[in-house]
């Protein structure tokens, strides 16, 4: 599923955040006053890409008011905040830049003890980048400066989450339920935890409640309502339940026109019902807006199955090209590009290093995962069982994970174990992935 887990910042929460903290401290002659240079670079006013209109307008504002003051500590807080927001909007990368120059530049103004909403601001760029370690170590330093604030419990959990540390993120999540029970951005980070564990009803029960929450806010946030739908669609999707994703999918496009995730979602549904050509349209409007890895290979292998190879490996090359443009990009779909090789049997070694060294760092079930699939890729089946073992600790009901799991002791030569794996993979969602839920079929019918 689509960026699933790494887009479950509810950023209205993170703004009230960042504006409650942006004035704490004042300027004093000891520290260097920031300059143009160490400034965020304004948006480009003729960007293809652009948010919700009101987002813009407050993003316009608050530039002019950084150019006429590089120092103005409160904009450069929310300026931060409403970058991030632009990105979920649109799902461009530049957006995520320049958020955490604009938190740098705020911390240049003012040191963390006397700049917590630029801490704030920092750590939720960092966990949106990538840089989980670092989000969770100020996400830390956060609950420590105020502990009886909920955020800090949010963030930290979501970097411990990232990065496999679930003992520590339950830890967390207690402390932030405790203080801010019944909220959008509580329910829907417990429902991704229950997610995790296996516990399909209960997340489903959650993000419904979020999604009626945040329906009820005394100024709803279309972007927010419409990622709850996207949410709940995924859920659906995952569970073999086309009809109710696609309800979902719908909805959140009814209050978010033109919400990108919603708009591939459909795209991948179109071709789980064999509708290629309305599916090769929908992902061809998201990448003519926004080229990305995941909508790219998704298009490639939309194409293959319409029997378009030219356009196809077109895609494919575009999804190394963006993927490893630059360290931010590395950073954002090396997971994605590790499961990219292995799929399509490209570039094993690199693939499993990739993987190796990633897992050195985050020790999440997915990350196991993509070292087990590209393992086996590799050549490395023991490996690859005992990274698949950690893929499965927590119970997680996924049908890929169940299909690597399956390919995997195939390649061990556990038929049984293979079989009752790819079974499980194809009851729960018999068209996971386009191209691997035929592999699967095709290897349980051997």
């Amino acid at each position: 599923m689509k960026r699933i887990h790494r887009t479950i910042l509810i950023i209205g929460l993170a703004l009230l955040a960042i504006v409650a903290a942006a004035g704490c401290g004042k300027r004093t002659s000891t520290n260097q006053p920031a300059t143009a240079e160490n400034s965020p670079a304004p948006s480009e006013p003729n960007s293809p890409v652009k948010g919700n209109e009101t987002t813009m307008v407050a993003v316009r504002f608050l530039e002019e008011r950084v150019k006429g003051d590089p120092d103005d500590l409160v904009a450069l807080n929310k300026l931060a905040g409403y970058y991030l927001q632009l990105h979920r909007e649109t799902d461009d990368v530049k957006y995520l830049k320049l958020s955490l120059g604009a938190a740098q530049a705020s911390l240049k103004v003012l040191p963390i003890d006397q700049n917590l909403g630029g801490l704030t601001a920092l750590a939720l760029a960092e966990f949106e980048t990538h840089n989980f370690t670092g989000a969770r170590d100020h996400a830390k330093e956060l609950t420590e400066y105020k502990p009886q604030s909920s955020f800090g419990f949010q963030l930290f959990g979501d970097a411990c989450l990232e990065l496999g540390d679930y003992d520590s993120a339950a830890d967390a999540y207690r402390q932030m339920e405790r203080l801010n029970r019944g909220t959008v951005g509580t329910e829907t980070r417990l429902a991704h935890f229950d997610l995790l564990r296996g516990d399909v009803v209960k997340a489903r029960q959650r993000y419904e409640l979020a999604l009626d929450l945040a329906s009820k806010e005394s100024i709803p946030s279309a972007e927010t309502i419409a990622w709850c739908h996207w949410q709940l669609g995924e859920l659906e999707f995952g569970s073999g339940n086309t009809d109710v994703a696609e309800t979902h999918y719908q909805n959140a496009l009814k209050v978010f026109p033109n919400y990108p995730h919603a708009i591939t979602s459909l795209a991948r549904l179109r071709v789980a019902r064999g509708d290629l050509s309305g599916a090769i349209s929908l992902y061809e409007s998201v990448v003519k807006r926004q080229p990305d890895p995941v909508d790219c290979a998704a298009l490639g292998d939309a194409y293959e199955l319409a029997g378009r190879i030219q356009d196809a490996e077109k895609q494919r090359s575009i999804v190394e090209r963006i993927g490893l443009m630059d360290a931010l990009n590395t950073a954002l779909y090396n997971r994605h590009l590790i499961l990219f090789w292995a799929d399509h049997d490209l570039k094993p070694q690199e693939a499993y290093s990739k993987a190796t060294q990633e897992y050195a760092v985050r020790r999440d079930v997915y990350a196991a995962d993509a070292l087990a699939w590209s393992a086996l890729k590799a050549g490395k089946v023991d490996e690859a069982r005992s990274a698949m073992n950690e893929a499965l600790r927590l119970g997680t009901q996924d049908a890929r994970l169940f299909y690597h799991a399956g390919m995997i002791e195939r390649a061990a030569g556990d038929i049984e174990a293979s079989k009752d794996y790819l079974q499980r993979s194809l009851k729960l969602n018999p068209n996971f992935d386009p191209l691997q839920s035929i592999i699967a079929k095709k290897a349980l019918a051997q």
